[in-house]
């Protein structure tokens, strides 16, 4: 009987695997962590095949905790850390380089010089994206003008260029194929055609020989074979960016629902149903996913730093010795105590799109403690959302009627009440918060015929908690204000 799905979610600091039964319940997860790499400052790498350990020890996990077989795997999703990218060889696999992650800034120079050369509107235009080193674009071409005999490599097509779904749907099954969600994050893909385009590869000097076959985000690219951890013949169904997988996991089906992922970083995405919305604030039109022949768009505002700060005040400060304890910390004070603390530890995302901006923390006195650090990361946390959703709302016209919350930091009460109250909006929790592996796992299983259509999803999304405003607008408006003088001092 093949009646589960498994979904890979390859994330930033660590991979998670869930198996869905076919009643839509989660069977089991399991989450093993892998490093970052840091060679100097601004560079952030990956070890893929530190990746690949991980992967194959969150599978084995997930099986053994839920005490199935894996031949009762229907099909695999996969969802991942979008805009980190790697080059490897197409026979032996091997990396021509340490994976370039998102938060990797070393490209600010060469998005600088694309902006003087007057490109800025070009690329806005034709991909929904700013030009900023947070894109896989100019990851590729850095490793083509600095890695030896990359350049030609790829030009031959000896080797492939990919997103971490890419590589990974490659490792699992052959395919070289990626999906339009993670295209769109490229700056190398035309949004209307959902297609790489050949005006946008000659500028960053990225040749197509390299690139995977953009495919839907569910559909049977291949079939497991050869990989040890999981049995041959199991169908690969299922691709889809980490963000929008949490979007179609949140059953965010309808044009103008939000949600907000709480991890590494904190993600915005507004479906906007089959119409793109182009920003005037700082926002970026995506895919959100392509499905039956029919494409699905979003807007998206990123803050690259959320979940990051805490494990800062953990690693870095020693303040706390768990992510957990935060929130108990956090709750001993009243409020910061004047404190802002602007969590700008690899630049700021949208709406400032500042990759030279740093973190910053003001306000101190003598009479500050860990405690008000602790809740200040945490309103940081909350106002940079705030931004993100006030920047939306100018440009659709309207305010947001409700935000759908998901991701780790979405189990701290204390941070979503804060977040519902400088939204002035109601932050609606749901009990299930491995919404992205979800996604993955509902569009792998549409393709393979485990469900007919996504109404499943919307049936199983069930809530689980209701966080609704408490602030006044004079309280709120103070707190925009101390929050946008920090901003601009980072």
């Amino acid at each position: 009987m093949k009646d589960l799905v498994l979904a890979i979610d390859q994330g930033t600091t660590g991979s998670t695997a869930l198996l869905l039964d076919a009643q839509v319940n989660v069977v089991a997860t399991h989450n093993v962590e892998f490093p970052n790499h840091y060679p100097q400052p601004g560079h952030v790498e990956h070890d893929v095949s530190e990746i690949w350990t991980s992967i194959a020890q969150a599978v084995a996990g997930a099986l053994a905790k839920a005490q199935v077989s894996a031949d009762r795997i229907a099909a695999i999703g996969i969802t991942n850390q979008r805009e980190t990218s790697v080059f490897w060889d197409k026979d032996t696999g091997e990396p021509l380089h340490r994976a370039l992650v998102w938060q990797d800034r070393r490209t600010a120079p060469r998005c600088e010089e694309l902006r003087a050369a007057g490109h800025e509107e070009l690329f806005k235009h034709k991909t929904g994206l700013v030009l900023d080193p947070y894109f896989s674009g100019t990851k590729a071409a850095w490793v083509l003008d600095n890695v030896a005999g990359a350049r030609e490599a790829a030009t031959s097509g000896q080797a492939l260029f990919g997103t971490i779904d890419s590589w990974l749907c490659w490792r699992l099954c052959g395919a070289h194929v990626t999906d339009p969600s993670n295209a769109s994050r490229t700056l190398l893909m035309d949004l209307d055609r959902c297609d790489w385009d050949d005006q946008l590869l000659d500028i960053l000097g990225v040749p197509r020989a390299c690139l995977p076959r953009i495919a839907e985000s569910s559909e049977v690219y291949g079939t497991t074979r050869g990989i040890g951890f999981l049995p041959d013949g199991i169908p690969v169904a299922g691709l889809i960016g980490d963000q929008q997988g949490a979007l179609f996991g949140q059953a965010c089906f309808d044009g103008g629902m939000a949600k907000c992922t709480y991890g590494t970083g904190a993600f915005v995405l507004m479906n906007t149903g089959s119409s793109k919305v182009y920003s005037d604030n700082g926002m970026l039109t995506t895919v959100a996913w392509k499905v039956g022949g029919t494409t699905s768009y979003a807007i998206e505002g990123s803050a690259f730093i959320a979940g990051a700060a805490v494990q800062w005040l953990r690693d870095g400060l020693g303040i706390i010795t768990s992510a957990e304890e935060i929130e108990a910390l956090a709750a001993s004070v009243p409020d910061a105590g004047g404190v802002s603390f602007v969590p700008a530890l690899a630049g700021l995302g949208a709406p400032h799109w500042r990759p030279d901006a740093r973190g910053l923390i003001s306000g101190i006195t003598g009479g500050t403690t860990k405690a008000h650090l602790a809740r200040a990361a945490l309103e940081g946390i909350g106002l940079q959302i705030a931004d993100i959703l006030n920047a939306m709302a100018a440009d659709l016209g309207a305010p947001l009627k409700e935000l759908r919350v998901d991701g780790g930091a979405a189990r701290n009460d204390l941070l979503m009440q804060f977040q519902s109250d400088v939204l002035m909006t109601m932050c609606v929790r749901p009990r299930q918060l491995e919404t992205t592996a979800l996604g993955s796992a509902f569009l792998a299983g549409l393709a393979v015929g485990l469900w007919d259509s996504p109404d499943a999803v919307a049936e199983a999304w069930a809530e689980d908690r209701r966080f609704t405003p408490g602030l006044s607008p004079e309280q709120v408006a103070d707190k925009l204000a101390a929050w946008a003088d920090a901003v601009s001092r980072a």
